[in-house]
């Protein structure tokens, strides 16, 4: 009974107060709504909504976790080796001899023993050229003093791509430390490395290599005193 009655005296003064000035009604409404909320029964005002709840967020290791559980783990890089002073059974600092026989033996090569050595003029230098099969077109051995200095493999584009060789080489030796459109070179204090383009892979003892280039320069000095000299003489 009694909450009858406040919900009646609720309603008389709502009526009431409509039927006054407009400009009371916005600081009554909230009065009215007070009224109205007391004389509803307590069993519906102490009945609890429920809240919905915020979405889990996703941490970055539960994302980092997905390609795991997925069965595609993420490769880690490999470490940078040591670069190579060899291939197959092809080394530098070999001599012309063994070169020969390693040559002969190997099936990737259609070695055709002499016939493919010739001497480089002027440089005491011995130049070894023959062809390949299947993988390489062709392979050059430079040698000074007999022993090989410079190895180039130019390799068949029809069956091996350069990105193929490049990626492969990243993953022994680590990033170039030379990178432009024409070639791709690792380097050690020993060994030069590079990718040629098209499609080229060179090794180049590069002690023997400076140590040419050095006597290059010294001899070149030389010629351009004695030409200076001689012009002098006029």
């Amino acid at each position: 009974m009694e909450q009858h009655r406040l919900t009646e005296a609720a309603s008389l003064l709502f009526w009431r107060i409509r039927f006054r000035s407009c400009r009371v009604v916005g600081p009554v409404l909230p009065l009215i709504t007070l009224i109205t909320l007391l004389a509803l029964p307590h069993n519906l005002s102490a009945q609890s909504f429920p809240v919905p709840a915020e979405p889990a967020a996703t941490t970055p290791a539960a994302a980092s976790a997905s390609p795991t559980a997925a069965g595609q783990s993420p490769v880690a890089a490999a470490p940078a080796g040591t670069l190579p002073l060899s291939y197959r059974s092809f080394s530098l600092g070999m001599g012309l001899e063994d070169l020969k026989k390693a040559l002969a033996a190997d099936s990737l090569f259609a070695f055709r023993g002499d016939r493919d050595v010739s001497l480089l003029p002027m440089s005491e230098q011995t130049l070894v050229e023959t062809t390949g099969l299947s993988f390489i077109k062709r392979a050059f051995f430079q040698l000074k003093d007999s022993k090989v200095f410079i190895m180039a493999f130019t390799l068949n584009t029809d069956i091996i791509d350069h990105y193929s060789v490049f990626t492969t080489l990243v993953q022994k030796y680590g990033e170039p430390t030379e990178l432009n459109p024409r070639e791709a070179v690792w380097r050690s204090e020993t060994v030069r490395l590079s990718i040629e383009r098209p499609l080229t892979v060179k090794y180049i003892d590069l002690r023997v290599f400076n140590s040419i280039v050095e006597e290059s320069t010294v001899k070149e000095s030389k010629e351009a005193i004695l030409r200076r000299e001689f012009l002098n003489d006029f």
